[in-house]
This record gives C-alpha cells, structure tokens and sequence, in this order.
C-alpha cells in the first residue's frame, strides 16, 4: 500500500482525463483528485466558458451544439499537452470521435460511471445544463447512458460512482491508478 502511495504521489504519467455522464462528479472528484496526486486541476468547460467569454449555455443557445463541440475539442486538445494533471471533462466530450481518440492516444480516460437515476437527482439543483433545459432528467440521462455507455466504456479505467461520498470515487480511482503503475 505505501509503494502504492508513493508510485501515485509522484505521478508522472499522461494527464489523467474523467469522463462520464453529465452530474457523475468529475469537476469535484476531479479536484479532490488532484489534491491527492499533488497534480494541477483542470475543468475543460470552465475553459471553454472563458475561451468564448460566455456560458455554455448561451454558446449552445446562441451557436448550436456543434459548434460547442468543436470548441470543446480544441480546448481539450490544448489541455492535453504532456503534462501530468487531472481534466474533468463535460458528458459529451468523450463521445466526439477526435477527441475521443486524442484522449484514448494522450491521456488517461478514467469513466465515472453511475446509475441515471442518481444522475437525475443530482442534475435537478441546477438549471445550467442545456441538453436538460425543459426535460425530465431522469428520461435524458437514461437515454444518454443507452447512446454513451458502449463508448465510454472504451476508457481503460471504469469507477462506479454511485451513492457514496466522492471521496470514495476519489479512492476507487488511485487504486485503479495503482494497480495500473504496477502492472506497466
């Protein structure tokens, strides 16, 4: 356990990037995260939110999905630059085919994964979330889990994230990142 410790305290390894549906936690388990690795915090859409000097709410009111989606990748693509840090990412960042393959080629995909019923009632505190804007959360995000799943399960690290404090998620991972130093 403390090689285990020590092999993560000094984490050398590609930036480590979260992925999963919308409200699994991967800003706050991403900084706590981070804070256990000694490691620089990154949350790609604040970056996008400062990249376009709008929400992204507006940037999908005001310019479509799309558009968002390709700013989402070129900001995760300067994010991803060699350097050891933890980048949360948004829901449907992963699911982009160019991102999803610089992610899988020059990181860590770690997928936080959750039941959408959990989701639902994490996501209902906020109104902030534009693919839920005047939808049920709970028939969106198990509609997203049928669609994305099969792809974020390409991630080489899968959590369940469920009904637990996020420190536990936060434990979940440094194994899983653990295991994976001692076996390369």
């Amino acid at each position: 356990m403390l090689q285990n410790q020590l092999l993560l305290k000094n984490w050398h390894g590609r930036p480590i990037v979260l992925i999963g549906l919308m409200g699994v936690g991967k800003s706050t388990v991403g900084r706590r995260l981070a804070t256990r690795l000694a490691l620089p915090f990154v949350d790609a859409d604040s970056e996008i939110e400062a990249a376009a000097d709008m929400s992204i709410a507006d940037i999908f009111e005001r310019f479509g999905e799309e558009y968002f989606r390709d700013g989402e990748r070129r900001v995760i693509a300067r994010l991803i630059d060699g350097t050891p840090k933890v980048i949360a990412t948004g829901g449907g960042a992963f699911i982009n085919a160019e991102t999803r393959a610089l992610i899988l080629d020059s990181a860590l995909a770690v997928w936080l994964d959750a039941n959408p019923k959990v989701l639902a009632d994490r996501v209902r505190r906020r109104d902030t979330r534009p693919l839920l804007r005047n939808r049920d959360p709970a028939e969106v995000l198990t509609e997203l889990a049928r669609i994305r799943n099969p792809i974020y399960a390409l991630a080489p690290i899968h959590i369940s994230s469920q009904q637990a404090p996020h420190e536990a998620t936060v434990a979940a991972i440094l194994k899983a990142l653990a295991t994976r130093a001692n076996d390369q």
